[in-house]
């Protein structure tokens, strides 16, 4: 299995959306989330690990490091994990989206000194990302519940699977880990990196987060149509996201959902400008 650590990276995956989805239509909160009791606990652990360790060791990653050395350790995990997104490419039948990740993979592999620069995307190869969850999806299988896993953060019943899938038979430091033993845990350092390197890239989109009348369901909406929009490769048919934000809805007033985030926003004026 893939290394613990590496599994808090799914705690980024809303910071993700936040950046993504900005500037897109008021969602309308989602009503279906069965697990909503149990999954409301499970994000309360696992933002209060990310405050307790993670986010304080990604602050001093950013206090002794300059913007070229994160933007190299940036491009070498980029590029180390681009064999996930050509495994599954291949699974999706899409044959010339493999040989083209396969071709940013090799040019920054070795114009790029290892990866930490990346001269593919100068080229005109520009990164894409894709995983086992999407596979599921393009083959059919359906989304099921919303889940928040501990540790793993925001997920799905199908997109649970990338994480044994891609993080055991397809990630390549994973399978270095698996075949390379060190007596005192040396082969975390890498997943450690990754995971601070990561984190730290959304720190200054934590404000987004803060000032959410609700956190949780937020979090919870922005995942889904952060992998919606993955799914379509970015464009997503305008019917679906019309459903998935609820303007399909005549009984949706995104006026009284305004007055709802003014009114937590009295309440907590402190939460939009942390630190």
């Amino acid at each position: 299995m893939p290394n613990p650590l590496r599994n808090f990276l799914h705690l980024l995956l809303p910071m993700l959306a936040l950046i993504s989805l900005a500037g897109c239509a008021i969602a309308k909160p989602r009503t279906d989330d069965p697990l909503e009791k149990v999954n409301r606990k499970v994000y309360a652990f696992n933002d209060s690990l990310d405050k307790a360790i993670i986010r304080p060791v990604a602050v001093g990653y950013r206090k002794v490091t300059n913007v070229p050395v994160r933007e190299s350790v940036s491009d070498f995990f980029s590029n180390i994990h681009l064999p996930i997104t050509i495994a599954n490419d291949l699974l999706q039948a899409r044959p010339g989206q493999a040989a083209e990740s396969t071709g940013r993979f090799l040019v920054d592999l070795s114009l790029g000194v290892g990866g930490l620069f990346d001269p593919a995307s100068k080229m005109g190869l520009p990164l894409k990302k894709t995983d086992f969850g999407i596979t599921l999806a393009r083959w059919g299988v359906p989304e099921g519940d919303y889940l928040v896993l501990p540790f793993f953060g925001p997920s799905t019943v199908r997109d649970m699977w990338q994480i044994p899938v891609d993080g055991y038979f397809f990630d390549p430091l994973s399978y270095f880990e698996r075949n390379h033993a060190f007596g005192y845990g040396q082969y975390y350092l890498p997943q450690v990196l990754y995971l601070v390197s990561l984190r730290s890239q959304y720190i200054d989109a934590e404000s987004f987060l803060a000032s959410a009348y609700d956190p949780y369901t937020f979090m919870r909406d922005a995942y889904r149509q952060r992998r919606l929009y993955a799914l379509y490769d970015g464009n997503p048919p305008p019917a679906i996201i019309e459903r998935m934000q609820g303007l399909d809805d005549k009984t949706f007033d995104p006026d009284q959902l305004l007055e709802q985030q003014h009114q937590w926003e009295k309440k907590h004026p402190d939460q939009g400008t942390r630190q």
